[in-house]
């Protein structure tokens, strides 16, 4: 068995293979900036926009797909601050404003592919020398009612008055052509808060109340070389997910449930092998019987595993599928303490996709193989191969 130190070791170097090439963080970064740089001399100046990241390049969370060959995404919100309200614009409308912006700035820099409209956004798609597309979803604040609303709900959870007063801020309203008044002016807009998960989140990877001091209103795409071990468990558990749903995505259980869970199970473990090790053996507790089932920390009522009880959740037995995988990956992640370099190397690449050196790793670890010998793992293995998901 591995000691603390070399399990770091191990789970270091997968991280190393894992991680987001620099130049993707950097384009992202110059992107993101164009972008913020656009609008502010725009025609929507005088809504006082504010563009800011979301999802996983916000969180600091992202990881290279399984095909090298695959897009990288950056989802972006496009906040209007002022002169935009439910009273005096539709859905349609202020998905219009941005529209035209984002078809302008396509023009002005030569983007080929033409803006492509979705439910609740528009997506810019590059192919330069690295593919890469960014979903901009339009918003405007949330009203003062529905953010005492969600102030009131996170104190309930037993959140602190300081995260519920700054998270709670920061809600906003967002479009979608598929509501029923999306073209007609109403109130019950969809509603969202990825800089308020983006919030809560930083203050559980970090346990510390200074993330919640007040930020510049350019947010930057967070660091990448500075990584908590929270941050690097979500990672590792998501590469995992997708290896062992490869070719079945509609089944696998999705990131926000995995990184909420995982962030809920977190306790300011500082070794990245203990704390995945402690997340993943009590990550379902925060699991509740009754819906919401997976609640979203920054708006309680909201069930992000809704989905689970839905026909075609049902259908493709997420909530199943969700257990059969958190089983897999305790021992998955059980057997990387294995002090073989040959058995680690065979077995990162079966459960993980990525590549190591079984040498290189073993003159890392300090360890040293025999010829031939035989791994006896010190934990029970469910299968020899992942169980395939499957559908009710």
């Amino acid at each position: 068995m591995l000691t603390d130190k070399q399990r770091s070791i191990v789970l270091n170097e997968m991280l190393e293979k894992l991680e987001l090439p620099e130049s993707a963080y950097i384009k992202a970064k110059e992107r993101y900036d164009s972008l913020g740089l656009w609008f502010d001399k725009s025609e929507c100046k005088k809504y006082n926009p504010h563009i800011f990241p979301q999802g996983s390049f916000r969180l600091g969370t992202a990881i290279r797909p399984l095909d090298d060959k695959a897009e990288y995404d950056l989802d972006l919100s496009c906040k209007l601050r002022v002169g935009v309200s439910k009273e005096s614009h539709t859905q349609k409308e202020l998905k219009q404003i941005i529209g035209r912006e984002v078809s302008a700035y396509r023009s002005v820099n030569g983007i080929k592919a033409p803006v492509e409209e979705k439910h609740r956004c528009w997506r810019l798609e590059y192919a330069d020398e690295l593919s890469f597309h960014i979903d901009i979803v339009p918003c405007i604040p949330a009203a003062a009612v529905r953010q005492r609303f969600l102030f009131e709900s996170m104190r309930k959870a037993g959140e602190t008055d300081i995260l519920a007063t700054n998270v709670s801020q920061l809600a906003v309203s967002i479009t979608d052509d598929r509501h029923a008044g999306y073209a007609s002016i109403c109130d019950d807009w969809h509603g969202s808060n990825p800089e308020g998960y983006a919030l809560w989140f930083e203050d559980r990877m970090s346990q510390l109340r200074s993330v919640l001091e007040a930020r510049a209103q350019i947010d930057p795409v967070p660091s990448f070389k500075l990584k908590s071990p929270l941050q690097r468990v979500v990672q590792l558990l998501k590469r995992h997910r997708d290896q062992m749903f490869k070719g079945h995505e509609e089944m696998k259980p999705i990131s926000i449930i995995i990184t909420t869970l995982a962030a809920r199970a977190y306790k300011g473990e500082a070794d990245i092998g203990i704390a995945l090790h402690n997340i993943l053996n009590s990550m379902d507790r925060y699991i509740a019987a009754h819906a919401p089932r997976v609640p979203n920390p920054v708006n309680p009522e909201e069930d992000f595993a809704d989905r689970w009880n839905m026909p075609e959740g049902k259908k493709a037995n997420l909530e199943g599928n969700f257990m059969r995988w958190l089983v897999q990956a305790r021992t998955d992640i059980d057997l990387l303490n294995t002090a073989n370099s040959n058995f680690l190397k065979d077995h990162i690449e079966k459960r993980f996709m990525l590549t190591l050196n079984a040498a290189e790793l073993s003159k890392k670890i300090g360890i040293v193989d025999e010829e031939k010998q035989e791994v006896t793992p010190q934990f029970h293995v469910i299968a020899h191969q992942p169980p395939k998901p499957w559908r009710q």
